[in-house]
């Protein structure tokens, strides 16, 4: 009988809607990276499509192991779950002893081919972990300790790591929130989040962009008033505004005027 439940999992047809929107999201992803990088790829090693071309390959690798791993028994992952959540606290716990840094954070490990930023891995095995979590307590979800605080309390060695060793912000808000909703999903009560939750982040809020804000803060008022630093931090915002202001709702198709410019000028 298990054997037979195994093939016919193995058998499954494949679901073409979810398919189809990866690639599609795949192929717009691969498109926006030309788009973006060709200048930069252009001034750096003379090839507009160096960069585009490493995404492609890594885009292929990413389809060969979704393939391999759409045969795979989802419910396997059930009892792996606490393996999961321990090796994604020892993943983040090891970047910044022999992570690199780049921009003021340390976020990556160099494999030497390659760089990886081990909170990307993080967010899987969380995911793992808190579905494992979440269906083994469905019953006790709408009590507040067991639906909610417990569950957080999970998160917050997570969330501590990324923050204080990686300021990584947005890695935090994402983990966060798809933890959020599979909680609600999963039965723990909205009022919970409406009160506790809402408070306490907040709460965290107003002592990060205080206490600990750092560069959070220069990109604030960076975003507020952009021409106090257009070479800095307002560099992103700037660029963005004169890409709306020249393309307008509809925009002038790939490579924006700044890239075109900058493209005929290095070629001239």
């Amino acid at each position: 009988m298990a054997i037979a439940k195994k093939e016919e999992y193995k058998n499954k047809p494949v679901d073409f809607i979810l398919c189809i929107t990866v690639l599609l999201l795949l192929a717009l992803g691969i498109i926006m990276v030309l788009s973006a990088s060709s200048p930069s790829a252009f001034s750096e090693t003379g090839d507009s499509y160096s960069y585009v071309k490493k995404q492609a390959v890594s885009a292929v690798i990413g389809l060969i192991a979704m393939f391999v791993i759409s045969k795979i028994d989802y419910k396997i992952y059930k009892h792996l779950y606490k393996i999961a959540y321990i090796g994604s606290i020892l993943l983040l716990a090891i970047v910044p002893i022999i992570g690199t840094e780049a921009g003021g954070a340390k976020r990556w490990i160099d494999l030497g081919f390659t760089t990886f930023q081990p909170s990307e891995l993080a967010k899987i095995g969380l995911i793992i972990f808190f579905a494992a979590y979440l269906a083994q307590n469905r019953d006790k979800l709408k009590n507040i300790f067991h639906g909610f605080l417990k569950s957080f309390l999970f998160l917050a060695p997570i969330a501590f790591i990324l923050l204080k060793f990686q300021e990584h912000f947005s890695a935090t808000l994402i983990i966060i929130a798809v933890t959020s909703i599979m909680m609600l999903v999963a039965g723990s009560k909205m009022s919970h989040f409406l009160t506790v939750g809402l408070s306490g982040g907040i709460l965290g809020l107003i002592y990060l962009f205080t206490q600990g804000a750092g560069f959070r803060k220069d990109r604030i008022i960076a975003w507020l008033d952009p021409w106090s630093d257009p070479t800095g931090d307002a560099w992103q915002a700037i660029q963005s505004l004169y890409a709306i202001g020249s393309g307008g709702l509809f925009g002038e198709g790939l490579r924006s005027k700044q890239t075109k410019i900058f493209i005929h000028t290095r070629t001239t």
